[in-house]
């Protein structure tokens, strides 16, 4: 849905909340209004939209098919291993659009939350490995995705709880979002660099910058 209509539906459902403390059917319709437009605006868990990515990571693995769901595992078994507190990671199915979702355009990601920070629970971090021919398209996407709630508090005036930028962030947000951005992408590393092994091809000339804000590596 285009930006300027998610922001015509919260804009109207705030006007028409107000009219409806005279008239009761307006505060149901600006109730939708903003639900729809919300829901849109966020999008709905199982939806990762290109523009909500803010760093990223990808290689090709020449030889790798078939070994999607090893990599994967070894991902997990390396987070664990981090003893990391407050991370959950979870298997759904991802599609890049709601619409797109309907006619069952998805793909299996790995979803890694950090909980241990309510300032950073916005930012999650997707893992994809899938299957291109011979080869094993490994990638992982670092997100800004706040809940419907939480971006309705964004919006509140002067009130600073939830961050609309990265810039938003102070210095100890930062490091924390930087070091768990960083522990997943060294955990998917390990597992790739796993594969390659036993592929008997050499890790040293993976490309281990991600592209983005952080760019960690």
């Amino acid at each position: 849905m285009p930006k300027a209509l998610i922001w015509f539906l919260m804009l109207f459902g705030f006007f028409f909340l107000f009219v409806g403390i005279f008239v009761k059917f307006f505060f149901v319709v600006g109730l939708i209004m903003l639900g729809v437009g919300a829901y849109f605006g966020v999008g709905p868990d199982s939806v990762l939209r290109k523009d909500q990515v803010i760093d990223s990571w990808a290689a090709l693995i020449e030889n790798g098919q078939t070994k999607s769901d090893a990599v994967l595992c070894d991902t997990e078994a390396f987070m664990t291993n981090s003893k990391v507190p407050d991370i959950v990671m979870e298997r759904k199915e991802i599609s890049p659009t709601v619409i797109s979702g309907f006619i069952g355009k998805k793909r299996d990601f790995l979803t890694i939350t950090g909980q241990g920070n309510f300032r950073l629970n916005p930012y999650k971090i997707y893992i994809n490995t899938r299957d291109y021919g011979d080869n094993l398209d490994v990638s992982w996407h670092l997100t800004y995705k706040p809940s419907i709630l939480q971006s309705i508090a964004s919006l509140l005036p002067f009130i600073n709880i939830i961050p609309l930028r990265l810039n938003d962030l102070d210095l100890f947000d930062q490091q924390d979002l930087r070091a768990y951005a960083t522990n997943v992408h060294h955990c998917f590393l390990k597992a790739v660099e796993k594969l390659l092994l036993t592929l008997n091809q050499d890790p040293s000339k993976l490309e281990r910058k991600s592209r983005g804000f952080l760019g960690i590596s």
